[in-house]
């Protein structure tokens, strides 16, 4: 018999892709499976998945792929995707070698950190779950946790915990703040991947 408890998945699509490629260097999962796996016998309530549109026409090819994916997310049930956005910013930069500047343009995505943690609290606040979890190595939403868990919900945290360089795959301020921790290791992975 499943657990009564309500499970809310929150995904930190970047974080999540950059830890895929740098642990399996593939990307494609299968979003229905995975949410299951997380959910571990419990009620699955929702996924959301925390991604920033690409500008068309700054990278057509790149944008082409973006939006297979967002229509493969649109047929998963059970889940929504949440759009933050890009923004972009100049640099200026010196040769060390000869002093010579230049600019570097740059993008940085705004709105996702603060979109996850306003919904693991608006939907905490509801009462829409019983535990979350969050999908992040990132260290900013232990705040937004300990909110949570004020109102006496748990979160667990699945993360990577090394990439090939040896590089830890999560923060110590998530380790700090957690209810339980899920390793996203091969292991776990292997019933997760699409094609």
């Amino acid at each position: 018999m499943p657990s009564p408890e309500r499970v809310a998945i929150f995904i930190d699509g970047s974080n999540f892709y950059h830890g895929l490629r740098a642990m399996f260097q593939r990307t494609i999962v299968d979003f229905e499976k995975f949410s299951e796996k997380l959910c571990s016998g419990r009620k699955h309530v929702r996924t959301y998945y925390y991604i920033v549109p690409l500008n068309q026409k700054e990278n057509p090819q790149a944008y082409s792929q973006q939006q297979r994916f967002f229509a493969y997310l649109d047929k998963v049930p059970y889940l929504e995707r949440r759009l933050g956005r890009l923004v972009r910013r100049r640099q200026e930069l010196q040769c060390p070698h000869c002093n010579q500047t230049f600019d570097r343009d740059f993008h940085i995505e705004k709105g996702v950190d603060v979109k996850i943690a306003m919904d693991m609290l608006d939907m905490a606040v509801k009462k829409i779950y019983d535990v979350g979890v969050l999908v992040s190595g990132d260290g900013d939403f232990s705040n937004a946790i300990r909110a949570v868990k004020e109102l006496g919900l748990s979160i667990e945290n699945a993360y990577f915990s090394r990439d090939p360089s040896g590089r830890t795959g999560h923060s110590w301020e998530l380790m700090q703040v957690c209810d339980r921790f899920i390793n996203l290791t091969a292991d776990f992975m292997k019933d997760c991947w699409r094609g």
